[in-house]
């Protein structure tokens, strides 16, 4: 046999092998499992996040209200009145942290059920509206202020001269900008070793990664994506989960794996929730929709 026919032999074992393991990644959803609605008629959700509990808090923003999807199927409602509620994320003592609009603010819900004011301001100036967080597992709070004009609002322009990603150290009460090169940042997630955070970037229809540094900074921008996302979670496998057009599911490499069709013109967020943490719970439009996975949340997003 020649060496030329060897090589071709070899390349061909090579892509033979390459394509069963394609053809053997087993879905991130449960076989068989299809995307049930759990409750409609809401003017628009936003921003799930489950309780250690698994209990899943939404948000109506527009009806400005926080609703829990409880683990034995009930609906009930947390908070009437939160601020015009956002994205939520729960911290490791139970505390659920909200993107409070209405005032531009964010907000911290203790298990005791008063709101704290915790950020209101940047350099003394408004911020634009906090739209989706996450909590490292040191506490340390990352959020996105994007600048969406709310008709409740009383004024017309931002105060902020760019729509940044940032940072709130709760140990020294500070707050620091950590991305401000981005056109319109909305999604965010972290990895559950705090190690690496993905942001995505709406306008732009990108997302990225960033090293996340000890002092909460972030370094080594790499494009993730080409798809940006309104909200973001990940799973036990590091898979990370963009929403818009349905759910499309990337690996950690920033390949594409999957895609959940939703059954609503728009799919705004997602969680992982229930009592064993493998319901990904999906909020779009008037809707609340889950769906049964394989694998599990890792957070309360």
């Amino acid at each position: 046999m020649s060496c030329y026919s060897q090589w071709i032999l070899l390349t061909a074992a090579v892509l033979c092998a390459a394509a069963l393991t394609l053809l053997a990644q087993p879905a991130v959803t449960e076989p068989g499992a299809k995307v049930e609605l759990l409750s409609a008629g809401f003017k628009f959700t936003e921003g799930p996040a489950a309780d250690k509990s698994g209990n899943v808090y939404f948000t109506d923003q527009p009806n400005d209200r926080i609703l829990i999807w409880k683990t034995d199927g009930t609906l009930v409602t947390f908070m009437q009145g939160s601020g015009r509620a956002n994205g939520l994320s729960f911290d490791r003592e139970g505390n659920l942290w909200v993107c409070a609009d209405e005032k531009n603010e964010l907000w911290r819900i203790p298990p005791s059920g008063k709101p704290v004011v915790v950020v209101k301001d940047y350099d003394g100036k408004r911020l634009n509206g906090p739209n989706d967080v996450w909590i490292h597992p040191d506490g340390g709070v990352y959020f996105t202020d994007p600048f969406y004009k709310r008709d409740y609002w009383k004024h017309q322009k931002s105060e902020q001269d760019a729509q940044c990603v940032y940072y709130y150290d709760p140990k020294g009460n500070r707050l620091t900008r950590v991305v401000q090169d981005l056109k319109q940042p909305n999604g965010i997630i972290g990895t559950p070793d705090g190690k690496v955070l993905y942001v995505a970037d709406i306008a732009a229809q990108k997302t990225y990664r960033y090293d996340i540094q000890p002092d909460g900074a972030l370094s080594n921008r790499k494009l993730f994506c080409d798809l940006g996302s309104d909200g973001m979670t990940i799973d036990s496998e590091g898979n990370v989960y963009l929403t818009g057009k349905g759910v499309t599911v990337f690996d950690s490499s920033g390949k594409q794996i999957e895609q959940i069709p939703v059954n609503a013109a728009w799919t705004a967020n997602v969680c992982f929730g229930g009592k064993d943490g493998r319901t990904l719970f999906i909020t779009a439009m008037q809707n609340l929709f889950s769906l049964r996975m394989r694998v599990k949340g890792v957070g309360s997003q």
